[in-house]
């Protein structure tokens, strides 16, 4: 037989007064929550599907309507990430270095289409970078250590073709 002392799952129960007992609304008067069930008298919210949203204020000029709107989202915008080449010394010589080593090793985080190479900094490894775009600085840079420039193809989708 096991030892009372033990608590076994199936004699575990809640300390006294720890648990309520479920609202019933709407059972008589006696209950205190007849009639209304705690919804007040008349109006909207005492009605079913009488949710307000939390920014109605009351048939007032909302707001976001009283405010002046500004600016504008260019749905055609590419995210690019920009690299200096001076963060490509940090690469072995003679590696070939794209977007994917780029983010493993830190230089790009976050979400983006396309790579840029920027000419700031100096470069005097040979390397092969492939990227979506160079500057005329970043391609002279790279060319004169001995390395080598591959453009990354972009890929337009057959809707945005003319």
């Amino acid at each position: 037989m096991a030892d009372p002392k033990v608590p076994i799952l199936s004699r575990l129960s809640p300390p006294k007064g720890a648990v309520k007992g479920r609202r019933r609304v709407g059972r008589g008067p006696g209950s205190g929550l007849g009639t209304t069930a705690g919804y007040g008298q008349k109006g909207q919210r005492a009605r079913a599907g009488g949710a307000i949203h939390p920014w109605f204020e009351g048939g007032q000029t909302p707001l976001w309507r009283r405010l002046p709107k500004r600016g504008f989202k260019n749905p055609f915008t590419k995210n690019v990430a920009i690299v200096n080449v001076g963060l490509l010394a940090n690469f072995d010589a003679g590696s070939i270095v794209g977007p994917d080593k780029l983010v493993e090793a830190g230089f790009v985080r976050g979400e983006f289409e396309r790579v840029k190479i920027l000419g700031e900094g100096k470069l005097e490894k040979a390397l092969t970078v492939r990227a979506h775009a160079f500057s005329a600085s970043a391609k002279e840079q790279i060319e004169k250590a001995g390395g080598k420039v591959e453009l990354i193809e972009t890929t337009v989708p057959a809707a945005a073709e003319g």
